[in-house]
C-alpha cells in the first residue's frame, strides 16, 4: 500500500514539473516556444533542448530576476551610475529593459531585435513595457551600430545580449565589429557582453576584445558556465568605490533578487592577468569561428 502510495505522489510531482507550451511559432529566424512549468515562464528558441531558455520571469514575482547572467549585467552599476542612453542589442523577454528602465525612470533605453516575433512574444508573454523612453525597434544589432555612428550617437551603458540559439551571432564577436562598437560608447560608459566561461571561443573573445578596448572585467562565480565582460570604462576602480557604490546600489537591487556585494566580489580584472596566450588569434570579420567551435 505504502509503495502504491509512494508510486501515486511520484506520478504527481513528475506530472507537476513537466512543461507546457502556451505558445509556439516558427518566425523567420528560428522556432519560438513559450513555457511554462508551475510558477515560471520561459522563452525558448529550440524545442529539442532543455538548456535553450533565453529569458525566464516568475510569474508570481516578474519582478525578481531568474538568471544568473541577468543579475551579473548590474555589475555595469559599480562603474557607471545614472546611464542616460542605453542599447540593449538582443531583447529576449525584455526583462533587462524593464528593470533598467525601473531602476532609471529618465533613461533612454533602446532595444534592439533582429526578430519581430520576439518582440511581440516579449509583449505578450512577458510584460516588456514600451514607453515614449523605452523602445523596440527590428534591426540587426551589427546595421544599428553603423548607423548610430554616422549619427554620432553615443550611449552610457551598451548590453551585448544577441543569440541565435546557439551562440552568440558571428558578426556581433569580431574586432571590426568592437571597433564600430566602441565609436558609439560614451567616454565614461562600459559596455557588458554576456558570453560564456565554457566556451570553446573564450580564449579567442578575450583576446578580440583586449586588442580593442585594452585591459577589461571578466565577472564571473565558479562553476557558473556564464561570464559578463565589462569592457571600454577607463575609470580606476578602487576598492573605495567599489564599497561606495555597493552601499548605494544594495537597497535599490535587492528587490530583483540581486545581491552586487557578492557580485562586486566575483571581479576578475585582466590587467597584468590574462587568462589566455599571447598568440591567440584574434577574431575578424574573416576570421570568426564561432559557428564551428560554440561550447
Amino acid at each position: 500500500m505504502v509503495l502504491y502510495v509512494l508510486m501515486l505522489l511520484s506520478l504527481l510531482f513528475s506530472h507537476l514539473s513537466v512543461a507546457k507550451t502556451i505558445h509556439s511559432e516558427r518566425s523567420l529566424y528560428r522556432n519560438i516556444l513559450v513555457e511554462e512549468t508551475g510558477n515560471l515562464r520561459c522563452l525558448k528558441f529550440d524545442e529539442k533542448s532543455s538548456q535553450s531558455s533565453q529569458s525566464c520571469m516568475y510569474i508570481n514575482e516578474p519582478k525578481k530576476l531568474v538568471f544568473n547572467y541577468t543579475k551579473l549585467v548590474f555589475s555595469s552599476l559599480l562603474l557607471i551610475d545614472d546611464p542616460k542612453k542605453v542599447l540593449i542589442i538582443g531583447l529576449g523577454g525584455g526583462t533587462l529593459s524593464n528593470t533598467i528602465s525601473e531602476l532609471y525612470p529618465k533613461a533612454i533605453i533602446e532595444n534592439i531585435e533582429i526578430d519581430p516575433a520576439v518582440i511581440k512574444v516579449a509583449r505578450d508573454y512577458f510584460n516588456f513595457k514600451e514607453s515614449t523612453k523605452v523602445t523596440a525597434k527590428v534591426q540587426d544589432g551589427r546595421i544599428f551600430i553603423k548607423r548610430a555612428a554616422l549619427k554620432k550617437q553615443q550611449f552610457d551603458w551598451i548590453i551585448l545580449d544577441a543569440f541565435n540559439g546557439d551562440y552568440i551571432p558571428e558578426h556581433l564577436l569580431t574586432k571590426e565589429f568592437f571597433e564600430e562598437l566602441k565609436s558609439v560608447l560614451a567616454s565614461d560608459g562600459v559596455i557588458a557582453a554576456n558570453t560564456f566561461s565554457s566556451s570553446k571561443l573564450y580564449e579567442h573573445e578575450s583576446a578580440t576584445y583586449n586588442a580593442v578596448f585594452g585591459d577589461f572585467i571578466n565577472v564571473s562565480r565558479k562553476n557558473y558556465s556564464n561570464r559578463i565582460i565589462l569592457a571600454g570604462n577607463k575609470s580606476t576602480l578602487t576598492q573605495a568605490h567599489i564599497n561606495k557604490r555597493v552601499s548605494e546600489l544594495t537597497p535599490l537591487l535587492l528587490p530583483y533578487g540581486v545581491n552586487i556585494k557578492a557580485i562586486s566580489q566575483m571581479l576578475h580584472f585582466t590587467k597584468n592577468n590574462h587568462d589566455w596566450p599571447e598568440n591567440t588569434k584574434v577574431l575578424t570579420d574573416q576570421y570568426s569561428p564561432a559557428n564551428l567551435l560554440n561550447f
